[in-house]
C-alpha cells in the first residue's frame, strides 16, 4: 500500500493521484499547462522534480523533497529574482520552511477550485489523499523514471512516447531551459547508449513502486 505519512526532506518519492471515481481531471488541452503552472507555484519551493506524466484521469511525478537549507536557497533566489524584475527593493517576508505535504494539498485544492468553477461542478475532484511511495535505491528510481515516461504508451494513448506532449519527455530530450533536474538525470542514465534506449528498457521491479495500473 502507498505511504500516507508526511514527506521527509532529502527523500525520493513517487507521487501519484487520480480523479474521483476515475473522473477526468484534464478535460481540455488548456488544463494541462494550468496544472503545471500551479505545480511550479506550490511544489518548486519544496521539491526537485525529475519526471512527470499527466494523463486524462491521473498523473505521476518523481521528486526529491528539499531539505530546509535547499528551501532557503530557493527562497533567497526567488527574493533576488523578484527585486531584479521590478527594480524595487520591497519588504521581504522572513524565511519559514514549508511543509511539502501541505504544499501538495494546496496544489490539489487550488486546481480543484479552478476546475469546479470552469466546469460548473462541485465537490471533490481527486480520489482521497494523494499517494506517495518512498524510493530507496537508484535502480528503483530509474525504473520509476522509465515507467512514468512509458505510461501513455502503456495505457494506449499513443504508440510512441515521444508523441505524448504532457510529460517531461520533451524537456528531457531537448536542451531548452527547464525546471526539471535534467542534468542529474542524464548523468544517472549515462550508461545507456541513448535516452531512447533508457526509456525502452524493461522497468523491472516496478510492482514495488506502484499500487496498480492507475487507469
Amino acid at each position: 500500500m502507498p505511504d500516507t505519512t508526511r514527506l521527509l526532506p532529502g527523500r525520493y518519492y513517487h507521487i501519484y493521484h487520480r480523479g474521483n471515481n476515475r473522473e477526468a481531471i484534464f478535460r481540455e488541452e488548456r488544463n494541462y499547462p494550468y496544472f503545471l503552472k500551479l505545480y511550479a507555484k506550490y511544489i518548486e519551493p519544496v521539491a526537485f522534480t525529475y519526471a512527470y506524466c499527466l494523463l486524462s484521469n491521473h498523473f505521476h511525478f518523481a521528486i526529491r523533497v528539499k531539505t530546509e537549507d535547499e528551501q532557503f536557497i530557493w527562497w533567497r533566489w526567488r527574493q533576488t529574482s523578484e527585486v531584479s524584475q521590478t527594480s524595487e527593493v520591497s519588504q521581504r517576508e522572513p524565511f519559514e520552511p514549508l511543509d511539502p505535504s501541505w504544499q501538495f494539498g494546496k496544489l490539489f485544492n487550488s486546481y480543484t477550485r479552478a476546475f469546479n468553477r470552469a466546469y460548473h461542478r462541485s465537490g471533490s475532484l481527486f480520489e482521497g489523499r494523494f499517494k506517495r511511495k518512498q524510493v530507496n535505491s537508484l535502480a528503483h528510481f530509474l525504473n520509476l523514471i522509465a515507467y512514468i515516461h512509458q505510461n501513455p504508451v502503456h495505457h494506449g494513448f499513443v504508440q510512441d512516447l515521444a508523441d505524448w506532449p504532457y510529460s517531461s519527455w520533451p524537456a528531457l530530450q531537448s536542451d531548452t531551459p527547464t525546471h526539471l533536474q535534467r542534468d542529474q538525470l542524464r548523468f544517472w542514465i549515462g550508461s545507456f547508449p541513448s535516452v531512447e534506449a533508457f526509456a525502452a528498457a524493461n522497468p523491472v521491479d516496478i510492482a514495488s513502486l506502484v499500487e496498480d495500473d492507475w487507469d
